[in-house]
Parts: C-alpha cells; structure tokens; sequence
C-alpha cells in the first residue's frame, strides 16, 4: 500500500486538519516509511516464536477489600454547607 495524496487528503479532512503542500508531502513520506517498516517486519519468521501475554512475571498484590472507618449519615451531614436530613445539596450543573 502507498500513501499518495488522494489518502492525504482524506485524513487531512477526517482529522479536521489544514496542512500546506509541504507538511501533506512530509507526512505522506513519513507514513509510507512507516508502512515499509511494517512490511519489513512482516518478513520474519515468528513460527516459533511464543505470543507475548505478559511482560513480566510479577503478580499484582491486591487487599482484601473490607469496609473500615465509616461515619453516620448525621456526623457526615454535619459539616455540609446545604442538606436535608438525608442528602447533601448541591447546585444544578448541567440544564437539560
């Protein structure tokens, strides 16, 4: 595949892009050097080459997940600027 300037300018528009004649040339340069890497690699041999799962062997440590510290519904209402005996107040954000 080779990038030519009809490809250009389609991504320049999906993009929302404006690229002058010089950076649309570059760019086009540059993608098809990346796609000559890619077909270079294309060419080898992985057959016995195992898919790579995981970088390394270590293993995440997670603690056990358990409810601690907890405050009254009152005690936590307390120090609100606005609230009913329920629920904190705040003020609207977003108007549908």
């Amino acid at each position: 595949m080779k990038i030519d300037k009809q490809l250009i300018s389609k991504l320049e528009h999906l993009a929302r892009l404006e690229l002058s004649e010089e950076e649309a040339v570059r760019l086009a340069g540059d993608l098809n050097r990346i796609l000559e890497m890619v077909e270079k690699l294309q060419e080898l041999d992985t057959s016995e080459t195992a898919p790579l799962v995981y970088i390394n062997e270590d293993v995440n440590v997670l603690r056990e997940d358990k409810v601690e510290g907890q405050v009254s519904r009152e005690e936590a209402l307390r120090n609100a600027p606005d609230h009913d005996d329920e629920h904190f107040r705040a003020p609207k954000v977003i108007d549908l």
